[in-house]
Protein backbone atom coordinates (compact mmCIF):
# COMPACT_ATOMS: atom_id res chain seq x y z
CA UNK A 1 0.00 0.00 0.00
CA UNK A 2 2.75 2.40 0.75
CA UNK A 3 4.39 1.51 -2.37
CA UNK A 4 1.15 2.23 -4.64
CA UNK A 5 0.60 5.23 -2.41
CA UNK A 6 4.39 6.90 -3.61
CA UNK A 7 3.83 5.91 -6.70
CA UNK A 8 0.25 7.75 -7.19
CA UNK A 9 2.03 10.88 -5.80
CA UNK A 10 4.57 10.24 -7.93
CA UNK A 11 2.67 10.21 -10.92
CA UNK A 12 0.10 13.15 -9.33
CA UNK A 13 3.50 15.28 -9.62
CA UNK A 14 4.50 14.46 -12.49
CA UNK A 15 1.35 15.03 -13.77
CA UNK A 16 0.86 18.87 -12.39
CA UNK A 17 4.36 19.91 -13.71
CA UNK A 18 3.37 18.53 -17.19
CA UNK A 19 -0.14 20.42 -17.16
CA UNK A 20 1.90 23.76 -15.85
CA UNK A 21 2.04 26.29 -18.18
CA UNK A 22 5.16 27.12 -20.02
CA UNK A 23 7.43 30.09 -18.87
CA UNK A 24 6.01 32.82 -22.08
CA UNK A 25 9.66 33.66 -24.36
CA UNK A 26 8.84 37.39 -23.98
CA UNK A 27 7.01 40.02 -21.77
CA UNK A 28 6.40 42.19 -23.40
CA UNK A 29 4.85 45.75 -21.34
CA UNK A 30 3.52 48.45 -23.12
CA UNK A 31 3.04 51.77 -21.35
CA UNK A 32 1.03 54.70 -22.80
CA UNK A 33 2.28 57.99 -21.59
CA UNK A 34 -0.98 60.08 -20.72
CA UNK A 35 -3.83 57.69 -21.58
CA UNK A 36 -7.28 57.99 -19.74
CA UNK A 37 -9.17 54.29 -19.52
CA UNK A 38 -11.85 56.12 -20.81
CA UNK A 39 -9.94 56.49 -24.04
CA UNK A 40 -10.78 52.56 -24.78
CA UNK A 41 -14.54 53.25 -24.30
CA UNK A 42 -14.88 56.85 -25.86
CA UNK A 43 -13.02 56.16 -29.16
CA UNK A 44 -14.12 52.40 -29.31
CA UNK A 45 -15.94 52.46 -32.50
CA UNK A 46 -12.74 53.96 -34.49
CA UNK A 47 -10.17 51.18 -33.02
CA UNK A 48 -9.88 48.23 -35.29
CA UNK A 49 -6.32 46.53 -34.50
CA UNK A 50 -4.07 46.55 -30.94
CA UNK A 51 -6.60 47.73 -28.87
CA UNK A 52 -9.47 45.40 -29.95
CA UNK A 53 -7.24 42.47 -29.65
CA UNK A 54 -6.20 42.99 -26.16
CA UNK A 55 -9.92 43.96 -25.24
CA UNK A 56 -11.18 40.96 -26.76
CA UNK A 57 -8.22 38.49 -25.99
CA UNK A 58 -7.00 40.07 -22.78
CA UNK A 59 -8.00 40.18 -19.20
CA UNK A 60 -9.16 44.22 -18.90
CA UNK A 61 -9.16 45.48 -15.71
CA UNK A 62 -11.72 47.78 -16.12
CA UNK A 63 -11.16 49.95 -12.16
CA UNK A 64 -7.36 50.04 -12.32
CA UNK A 65 -5.49 53.43 -10.55
CA UNK A 66 -2.35 54.64 -9.87
CA UNK A 67 -2.48 54.72 -6.07
CA UNK A 68 0.19 57.54 -5.19
CA UNK A 69 0.50 60.94 -6.18
CA UNK A 70 1.93 62.89 -8.21
CA UNK A 71 0.26 60.99 -10.88
CA UNK A 72 3.53 62.04 -13.19
CA UNK A 73 5.71 60.30 -16.09
CA UNK A 74 8.49 59.22 -14.15
CA UNK A 75 6.20 58.08 -11.08
CA UNK A 76 4.21 56.21 -12.93
CA UNK A 77 6.81 54.50 -15.01
CA UNK A 78 8.31 53.43 -12.16
CA UNK A 79 5.14 51.93 -10.42
CA UNK A 80 4.97 49.67 -13.24
CA UNK A 81 7.44 46.77 -12.97
CA UNK A 82 8.17 47.29 -9.21
CA UNK A 83 5.15 47.36 -7.66
CA UNK A 84 6.63 50.18 -5.62
CA UNK A 85 5.31 53.42 -4.81
CA UNK A 86 7.67 56.50 -4.16
CA UNK A 87 7.65 56.53 -0.27
CA UNK A 88 10.31 52.94 -1.03
CA UNK A 89 11.00 53.40 -4.68
CA UNK A 90 12.67 57.16 -3.64
CA UNK A 91 11.22 58.46 -7.73
CA UNK A 92 8.94 61.11 -6.48
CA UNK A 93 8.76 62.96 -9.20
CA UNK A 94 9.88 64.28 -13.21
CA UNK A 95 12.33 66.26 -10.82
CA UNK A 96 13.04 67.13 -7.68
CA UNK A 97 15.44 69.15 -5.16
CA UNK A 98 18.63 67.50 -4.04
CA UNK A 99 19.33 68.59 -0.38
CA UNK A 100 22.80 66.85 -0.83
CA UNK A 101 23.77 68.53 -3.52
CA UNK A 102 21.62 71.88 -3.06
CA UNK A 103 20.90 71.24 -6.98
CA UNK A 104 17.61 69.80 -8.50
CA UNK A 105 17.80 66.44 -10.44
CA UNK A 106 15.82 64.67 -12.66
CA UNK A 107 14.75 60.89 -11.31
CA UNK A 108 17.18 59.67 -14.02
CA UNK A 109 20.36 62.06 -14.41
CA UNK A 110 23.64 60.80 -13.38
CA UNK A 111 26.25 63.20 -13.77
CA UNK A 112 28.56 59.99 -13.67
CA UNK A 113 27.54 58.49 -17.34
CA UNK A 114 27.94 60.07 -20.46
CA UNK A 115 25.22 60.02 -23.49
CA UNK A 116 26.08 57.76 -26.21
CA UNK A 117 24.76 58.54 -29.77
CA UNK A 118 23.55 62.35 -28.83
CA UNK A 119 26.92 64.57 -29.36
CA UNK A 120 30.10 64.51 -27.34
CA UNK A 121 30.72 65.70 -23.82
CA UNK A 122 26.63 65.27 -23.03
CA UNK A 123 25.82 63.71 -19.52
CA UNK A 124 23.76 60.55 -19.62
CA UNK A 125 21.25 58.77 -17.35
CA UNK A 126 20.88 56.16 -15.94
CA UNK A 127 18.37 54.08 -13.04
CA UNK A 128 20.83 55.06 -9.84
CA UNK A 129 17.91 57.03 -8.17
CA UNK A 130 15.78 54.10 -7.91
CA UNK A 131 15.97 52.53 -4.82
CA UNK A 132 14.44 49.27 -5.64
CA UNK A 133 13.99 46.22 -8.30
CA UNK A 134 12.23 45.32 -11.23
CA UNK A 135 10.59 42.42 -12.35
CA UNK A 136 14.08 42.51 -15.03
CA UNK A 137 16.23 42.89 -12.12
CA UNK A 138 14.37 40.01 -10.64
CA UNK A 139 14.90 37.48 -13.64
CA UNK A 140 18.78 38.72 -13.82
CA UNK A 141 18.73 37.65 -10.10
CA UNK A 142 18.34 34.40 -10.62
CA UNK A 143 20.87 33.77 -13.13
CA UNK A 144 18.50 33.38 -15.56
CA UNK A 145 19.81 33.94 -19.38
CA UNK A 146 17.33 36.93 -19.86
CA UNK A 147 17.86 39.42 -22.03
CA UNK A 148 15.92 42.87 -20.90
CA UNK A 149 15.87 45.86 -22.89
CA UNK A 150 13.79 49.40 -22.63
CA UNK A 151 12.62 52.26 -25.06
CA UNK A 152 10.93 54.82 -25.50
CA UNK A 153 11.48 58.64 -26.47
CA UNK A 154 11.86 60.20 -22.67
CA UNK A 155 14.97 58.84 -20.93
CA UNK A 156 12.70 58.02 -17.79
CA UNK A 157 10.06 56.00 -19.52
CA UNK A 158 13.09 53.94 -21.25
CA UNK A 159 15.14 53.53 -17.88
CA UNK A 160 12.47 52.97 -14.89
CA UNK A 161 10.69 49.90 -16.47
CA UNK A 162 13.97 47.99 -17.64
CA UNK A 163 16.07 48.38 -13.87
CA UNK A 164 19.38 48.39 -12.61
CA UNK A 165 20.30 45.17 -14.73
CA UNK A 166 18.78 46.03 -17.74
CA UNK A 167 20.77 45.24 -21.18
CA UNK A 168 20.18 48.53 -22.36
CA UNK A 169 17.26 51.50 -22.67
CA UNK A 170 17.18 53.35 -25.39
CA UNK A 171 15.45 57.12 -25.75
CA UNK A 172 15.13 60.26 -28.68
CA UNK A 173 17.26 62.75 -28.08
CA UNK A 174 15.28 65.68 -30.04
CA UNK A 175 18.63 67.82 -30.26
CA UNK A 176 20.63 65.08 -32.59
CA UNK A 177 17.29 63.31 -33.65
CA UNK A 178 18.93 60.36 -32.61
CA UNK A 179 18.43 57.27 -30.56
CA UNK A 180 20.80 57.33 -27.73
CA UNK A 181 21.76 55.49 -24.26
CA UNK A 182 24.05 56.10 -21.66
CA UNK A 183 27.84 54.87 -20.59
CA UNK A 184 25.65 53.31 -17.78
CA UNK A 185 24.57 50.44 -20.00
CA UNK A 186 27.32 49.97 -22.61
CA UNK A 187 30.84 51.55 -23.19
CA UNK A 188 29.63 52.26 -26.80
CA UNK A 189 26.23 52.22 -28.81
CA UNK A 190 25.83 48.97 -30.25
CA UNK A 191 26.27 48.87 -34.20
CA UNK A 192 22.30 48.31 -35.31
CA UNK A 193 21.35 51.71 -33.38
CA UNK A 194 24.39 53.22 -34.65
CA UNK A 195 23.58 52.34 -38.26
CA UNK A 196 19.73 53.47 -37.17
CA UNK A 197 20.42 56.63 -36.70
CA UNK A 198 22.78 57.04 -40.14
CA UNK A 199 19.86 56.13 -41.69
CA UNK A 200 18.65 59.78 -41.18
CA UNK A 201 15.34 58.79 -38.99
CA UNK A 202 13.27 62.22 -39.17
CA UNK A 203 13.68 62.62 -42.93
CA UNK A 204 10.29 60.92 -44.51
CA UNK A 205 8.64 63.71 -41.94
CA UNK A 206 10.43 66.77 -42.57
CA UNK A 207 7.92 68.07 -45.18
CA UNK A 208 4.59 65.83 -43.37
CA UNK A 209 1.27 67.45 -42.59
CA UNK A 210 -0.62 65.39 -39.69
CA UNK A 211 -3.86 65.31 -41.42
CA UNK A 212 -6.66 63.12 -39.47
CA UNK A 213 -6.38 59.71 -39.48
CA UNK A 214 -9.82 59.53 -41.23
CA UNK A 215 -9.36 62.28 -43.93
CA UNK A 216 -10.62 61.71 -47.48
CA UNK A 217 -8.23 63.89 -49.02
CA UNK A 218 -5.46 66.19 -49.01
CA UNK A 219 -8.21 68.96 -48.47
CA UNK A 220 -8.84 67.93 -44.88
CA UNK A 221 -7.76 70.51 -42.46
CA UNK A 222 -3.87 69.30 -41.05
CA UNK A 223 -3.48 69.38 -37.42
CA UNK A 224 0.05 70.98 -38.08
CA UNK A 225 2.87 70.55 -40.15
CA UNK A 226 6.92 70.11 -39.94
CA UNK A 227 7.27 72.35 -42.77
CA UNK A 228 9.18 75.54 -42.31
CA UNK A 229 7.57 77.47 -45.10
CA UNK A 230 4.53 76.21 -44.68
CA UNK A 231 3.02 79.34 -43.51
CA UNK A 232 -1.12 78.35 -43.85
CA UNK A 233 -0.53 75.86 -41.40
CA UNK A 234 0.22 75.64 -37.44
CA UNK A 235 3.68 74.24 -36.97
CA UNK A 236 4.09 71.38 -34.95
CA UNK A 237 5.77 72.01 -31.82
CA UNK A 238 8.08 68.74 -32.69
CA UNK A 239 8.66 65.53 -34.35
CA UNK A 240 8.08 63.85 -30.59
CA UNK A 241 4.81 65.96 -30.41
CA UNK A 242 2.62 63.97 -33.04
CA UNK A 243 1.64 60.53 -33.85
CA UNK A 244 5.05 60.06 -35.91
CA UNK A 245 7.36 60.18 -32.14
CA UNK A 246 5.29 57.39 -31.73
CA UNK A 247 6.25 55.72 -35.09
CA UNK A 248 9.71 55.83 -34.22
CA UNK A 249 9.12 54.04 -30.73
CA UNK A 250 7.07 51.16 -32.42
CA UNK A 251 10.00 51.07 -35.58
CA UNK A 252 12.86 50.86 -33.08
CA UNK A 253 10.98 47.96 -30.76
CA UNK A 254 11.04 46.17 -34.00
CA UNK A 255 14.91 46.71 -34.74
CA UNK A 256 15.47 45.86 -31.21
CA UNK A 257 13.26 42.36 -31.16
CA UNK A 258 15.60 41.28 -34.12
CA UNK A 259 18.98 42.18 -33.42
CA UNK A 260 19.21 42.04 -29.51
CA UNK A 261 17.22 38.38 -30.79
CA UNK A 262 14.29 38.98 -27.65
CA UNK A 263 12.52 36.05 -27.06
CA UNK A 264 15.14 33.29 -27.90
CA UNK A 265 17.27 33.08 -24.89
CA UNK A 266 17.32 30.52 -22.58
CA UNK A 267 14.44 32.42 -20.40
CA UNK A 268 11.82 34.83 -20.46
CA UNK A 269 12.97 38.30 -21.88
CA UNK A 270 11.28 41.31 -21.39
CA UNK A 271 10.58 44.01 -23.27
CA UNK A 272 9.14 47.60 -21.61
CA UNK A 273 7.86 49.91 -24.75
CA UNK A 274 6.54 53.75 -24.04
CA UNK A 275 4.68 55.29 -26.03
CA UNK A 276 5.50 58.93 -25.68
CA UNK A 277 4.14 61.05 -28.14
CA UNK A 278 0.17 60.28 -26.72
CA UNK A 279 1.65 62.72 -23.53
CA UNK A 280 2.80 65.89 -25.61
CA UNK A 281 -0.58 65.83 -27.84
CA UNK A 282 -2.57 65.75 -24.67
CA UNK A 283 -0.82 68.29 -22.78
CA UNK A 284 -1.49 70.50 -25.74
CA UNK A 285 -4.24 69.74 -26.76
CA UNK A 286 -6.66 68.05 -23.93
CA UNK A 287 -8.29 64.83 -23.79
CA UNK A 288 -11.77 66.56 -25.49
CA UNK A 289 -9.91 67.25 -28.90
CA UNK A 290 -9.68 65.83 -32.03
CA UNK A 291 -6.23 65.73 -32.08
CA UNK A 292 -5.88 63.08 -28.68
CA UNK A 293 -8.78 61.21 -30.72
CA UNK A 294 -6.70 60.93 -33.34
CA UNK A 295 -3.25 59.98 -31.79
CA UNK A 296 -5.54 57.00 -30.39
CA UNK A 297 -6.89 55.72 -32.56
CA UNK A 298 -2.93 55.89 -34.67
CA UNK A 299 -2.15 54.05 -31.03
CA UNK A 300 -4.58 51.23 -31.94
CA UNK A 301 -2.50 50.61 -35.31
CA UNK A 302 0.81 50.68 -34.17
CA UNK A 303 -0.05 48.50 -31.09
CA UNK A 304 -1.64 46.31 -33.43
CA UNK A 305 1.75 46.39 -35.81
CA UNK A 306 4.33 45.61 -33.01
CA UNK A 307 1.58 42.75 -31.53
CA UNK A 308 1.54 41.08 -35.20
CA UNK A 309 5.29 41.28 -35.62
CA UNK A 310 5.89 39.72 -32.32
CA UNK A 311 3.65 36.91 -33.44
CA UNK A 312 5.73 36.32 -36.20
CA UNK A 313 9.17 36.56 -34.27
CA UNK A 314 8.03 33.66 -31.94
CA UNK A 315 5.09 32.13 -32.68
CA UNK A 316 1.70 32.91 -31.27
CA UNK A 317 1.00 32.23 -27.57
CA UNK A 318 4.75 32.59 -26.63
CA UNK A 319 4.50 36.54 -25.37
CA UNK A 320 2.92 37.78 -22.08
CA UNK A 321 1.84 41.45 -22.53
CA UNK A 322 0.55 43.88 -20.41
CA UNK A 323 -0.66 47.60 -21.32
CA UNK A 324 -1.16 50.19 -18.82
CA UNK A 325 -0.61 54.29 -18.38
CA UNK A 326 1.76 56.06 -16.65
CA UNK A 327 -1.17 58.36 -15.84
CA UNK A 328 -4.40 60.02 -17.58
CA UNK A 329 -5.30 64.03 -17.62
CA UNK A 330 -7.51 66.83 -17.11
CA UNK A 331 -9.93 68.77 -19.21
CA UNK A 332 -8.38 71.51 -20.23
CA UNK A 333 -10.25 74.25 -17.91
CA UNK A 334 -11.59 76.82 -20.42
CA UNK A 335 -13.05 73.72 -22.05
CA UNK A 336 -14.60 72.24 -18.51
CA UNK A 337 -15.90 75.96 -17.79
CA UNK A 338 -17.68 76.12 -21.13
CA UNK A 339 -19.57 73.26 -20.21
CA UNK A 340 -20.47 74.57 -17.19
CA UNK A 341 -18.23 72.30 -14.68
CA UNK A 342 -15.26 72.88 -12.07
CA UNK A 343 -11.98 73.56 -12.86
CA UNK A 344 -9.72 77.26 -13.55
CA UNK A 345 -6.31 77.70 -13.37
CA UNK A 346 -4.10 78.50 -10.27
CA UNK A 347 -0.72 80.67 -9.76
CA UNK A 348 2.02 78.70 -8.78
CA UNK A 349 4.24 82.50 -7.82
CA UNK A 350 1.15 83.27 -5.94
CA UNK A 351 1.17 80.29 -3.70
CA UNK A 352 4.85 80.69 -2.96
CA UNK A 353 4.22 84.62 -2.13
CA UNK A 354 1.15 84.01 -0.47
CA UNK A 355 3.46 81.82 2.21
CA UNK A 356 6.27 83.98 2.33
CA UNK A 357 4.59 86.57 3.29
CA UNK A 358 2.88 84.57 6.00
CA UNK A 359 6.19 83.14 7.27
CA UNK A 360 7.52 86.70 6.87
CA UNK A 361 5.16 88.07 8.79
CA UNK A 362 5.42 85.50 12.01
CA UNK A 363 9.29 85.03 11.57
CA UNK A 364 10.55 88.20 9.83
CA UNK A 365 12.79 88.23 6.25
CA UNK A 366 14.64 85.13 5.00
CA UNK A 367 15.14 83.03 2.23
CA UNK A 368 12.22 80.77 2.69
CA UNK A 369 12.35 77.96 0.26
CA UNK A 370 15.37 76.22 -1.39
CA UNK A 371 13.76 74.38 -4.25
CA UNK A 372 11.05 72.77 -5.71
CA UNK A 373 9.22 69.47 -6.81
CA UNK A 374 6.30 70.27 -9.13
CA UNK A 375 4.19 72.63 -6.66
CA UNK A 376 5.75 70.77 -3.67
CA UNK A 377 7.88 73.67 -2.16
CA UNK A 378 11.03 73.10 -0.06
CA UNK A 379 12.03 74.95 3.22
CA UNK A 380 15.02 76.50 3.85
CA UNK A 381 16.24 74.32 7.25
CA UNK A 382 19.68 76.08 7.36
CA UNK A 383 17.78 78.75 7.84
CA UNK A 384 14.89 77.54 9.79
CA UNK A 385 17.74 76.24 12.14
CA UNK A 386 20.00 79.52 12.75
CA UNK A 387 17.24 81.19 13.74
CA UNK A 388 16.32 78.46 16.18
CA UNK A 389 12.52 77.67 15.04
CA UNK A 390 10.39 74.71 15.32
CA UNK A 391 10.46 73.03 11.95
CA UNK A 392 7.17 71.45 12.88
CA UNK A 393 5.46 74.91 13.08
CA UNK A 394 7.04 76.55 10.66
CA UNK A 395 5.54 73.97 8.41
CA UNK A 396 2.10 74.09 9.61
CA UNK A 397 2.55 78.34 9.84
CA UNK A 398 3.17 78.01 6.07
CA UNK A 399 0.13 75.09 5.44
CA UNK A 400 -2.63 76.97 6.99
CA UNK A 401 -1.62 80.37 5.22
CA UNK A 402 -2.20 78.27 2.04
CA UNK A 403 -5.18 76.67 3.05
CA UNK A 404 -7.00 79.35 2.93
CA UNK A 405 -6.50 80.20 -0.84
CA UNK A 406 -9.39 79.58 -3.20
CA UNK A 407 -9.37 76.04 -4.75
CA UNK A 408 -6.91 74.32 -2.34
CA UNK A 409 -8.57 71.51 -1.00
CA UNK A 410 -5.84 70.13 1.11
CA UNK A 411 -2.27 71.14 2.46
CA UNK A 412 -0.46 68.43 4.20
CA UNK A 413 3.27 69.32 5.89
CA UNK A 414 6.14 67.06 5.98
CA UNK A 415 6.14 66.32 9.89
CA UNK A 416 2.22 65.09 9.66
CA UNK A 417 2.92 62.95 6.96
CA UNK A 418 6.08 61.85 9.11
CA UNK A 419 3.72 60.66 11.90
CA UNK A 420 0.57 60.04 10.11
CA UNK A 421 -1.17 62.67 10.87
CA UNK A 422 -3.69 62.39 7.82
CA UNK A 423 -6.83 61.64 6.86
CA UNK A 424 -7.10 57.91 5.93
CA UNK A 425 -8.94 58.00 2.86
CA UNK A 426 -7.81 58.30 -0.66
CA UNK A 427 -6.42 61.47 -1.32
CA UNK A 428 -4.82 60.94 2.32
CA UNK A 429 -3.48 57.44 1.24
CA UNK A 430 -1.89 58.38 -2.33
CA UNK A 431 -0.03 61.59 -0.66
CA UNK A 432 1.39 59.35 2.01
CA UNK A 433 2.39 56.79 -1.04
CA UNK A 434 4.22 59.57 -2.38
CA UNK A 435 5.84 60.91 0.16
CA UNK A 436 9.92 59.66 0.92
CA UNK A 437 11.48 61.27 4.12
CA UNK A 438 14.67 61.17 2.29
CA UNK A 439 13.45 62.92 -1.17
CA UNK A 440 10.44 65.04 -0.52
CA UNK A 441 9.22 68.19 -0.01
CA UNK A 442 7.86 70.11 3.17
CA UNK A 443 4.56 71.24 2.38
CA UNK A 444 2.19 68.87 -0.34
CA UNK A 445 -0.43 70.78 -1.73
CA UNK A 446 -3.62 68.92 -3.37
CA UNK A 447 -5.83 71.83 -5.25
CA UNK A 448 -9.83 70.97 -6.18
CA UNK A 449 -10.91 68.62 -8.81
CA UNK A 450 -9.86 70.00 -12.37
CA UNK A 451 -7.35 73.14 -10.98
CA UNK A 452 -4.31 73.52 -12.71
CA UNK A 453 -1.25 75.47 -11.95
CA UNK A 454 -0.17 75.27 -15.98
CA UNK A 455 -0.96 78.90 -17.82
CA UNK A 456 -2.08 77.10 -21.05
CA UNK A 457 -3.06 73.58 -21.93
CA UNK A 458 -3.77 71.12 -19.69
CA UNK A 459 -1.95 68.64 -17.21
CA UNK A 460 -1.98 65.82 -14.70
CA UNK A 461 -0.64 65.27 -11.24
CA UNK A 462 -3.35 64.89 -9.04
CA UNK A 463 -5.05 61.96 -6.83
CA UNK A 464 -8.23 62.38 -8.51
CA UNK A 465 -10.20 59.66 -11.02
CA UNK A 466 -9.31 61.41 -14.15
CA UNK A 467 -5.36 61.40 -13.35
CA UNK A 468 -5.40 57.78 -11.65
CA UNK A 469 -7.68 56.00 -14.06
CA UNK A 470 -5.99 53.79 -16.48
CA UNK A 471 -5.96 50.73 -18.23
CA UNK A 472 -4.22 47.67 -16.95
CA UNK A 473 -4.71 44.80 -19.42
CA UNK A 474 -2.86 41.46 -18.99
CA UNK A 475 -2.49 39.25 -22.81
CA UNK A 476 -1.10 35.96 -22.79
CA UNK A 477 -0.64 32.35 -21.92
CA UNK A 478 -1.83 31.81 -18.18
CA UNK A 479 -4.37 34.98 -18.06
CA UNK A 480 -8.39 34.13 -18.74
CA UNK A 481 -10.08 36.92 -21.32
CA UNK A 482 -12.81 38.67 -19.80
CA UNK A 483 -13.49 41.95 -17.77
CA UNK A 484 -12.64 42.31 -14.23
CA UNK A 485 -14.46 45.04 -12.74
CA UNK A 486 -12.82 44.97 -8.70
CA UNK A 487 -10.35 47.97 -7.94
CA UNK A 488 -7.13 47.01 -8.20
CA UNK A 489 -3.84 49.05 -8.45
CA UNK A 490 -0.68 49.45 -11.60
CA UNK A 491 1.55 48.03 -8.28
CA UNK A 492 -0.29 44.83 -8.74
CA UNK A 493 0.98 44.17 -12.35
CA UNK A 494 4.48 43.66 -11.06
CA UNK A 495 3.70 40.41 -8.75
CA UNK A 496 1.54 39.07 -11.18
CA UNK A 497 4.22 39.21 -13.59
CA UNK A 498 6.81 38.02 -11.15
CA UNK A 499 4.52 35.28 -10.22
CA UNK A 500 3.68 33.76 -13.80
CA UNK A 501 7.51 33.94 -14.66
CA UNK A 502 8.15 32.09 -11.28
CA UNK A 503 10.48 34.70 -9.58
CA UNK A 504 10.63 36.99 -5.80
CA UNK A 505 8.43 39.77 -6.51
CA UNK A 506 10.41 43.34 -6.40
CA UNK A 507 11.76 44.21 -3.30
CA UNK A 508 9.19 46.92 -2.41
CA UNK A 509 6.26 45.72 -4.21
CA UNK A 510 2.94 46.78 -2.22
CA UNK A 511 0.52 44.95 -5.11
CA UNK A 512 -0.90 41.98 -5.04
CA UNK A 513 -1.49 38.71 -7.42
CA UNK A 514 -3.97 38.91 -9.75
CA UNK A 515 -5.41 35.21 -9.33
CA UNK A 516 -8.80 36.19 -10.01
CA UNK A 517 -7.22 36.29 -14.22
CA UNK A 518 -4.65 33.66 -14.05
CA UNK A 519 -5.64 30.42 -15.10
Amino acid sequence: MKKLFLALLAGGLASALSAAPKPPKLVLTVVIDQFRFDYLRRFQKDYNSGFVRIMTQGAVFTNAHQVHFPTVTAVGHSAVMTGATPSSSGIVGNDWYDRETGKSVTSVSDASTTLLGGGPGKTGSSPRRLLVTTVGDELKMQGREAKVIGVSIKDRSAILPAGHAADGAYWFDSASKHWVTSTYYTPELPKWVSDLNDSDLSKRFRDARWLPFDARDKTAKPFCTMAKNDTEVKACRSLEATPWGNELIEEFAEKALVEEKLGKHGATDVLTVSFSSNDYVGHAYGPDSPEVRDISIRTDRLLGKLLDFVDRQLGPGNTVMVLTADHGVSPVPEVNQSRKLPGGRLSEPDLLATMTKALTAKYGEGKWVVGMSGPSPYLNREWIAEKKLDQAEVEQTAATALAAMPHILRVYTRTQLMNGQIANDYIGRAVQFGFNAQRSGDIFIVPEPYYLFEKSGTSHGMPYNYDSHVPVIFMGPGFKPGEYPGRVGVVDIAPTLASILGVEYPSASIGRVLNEALR
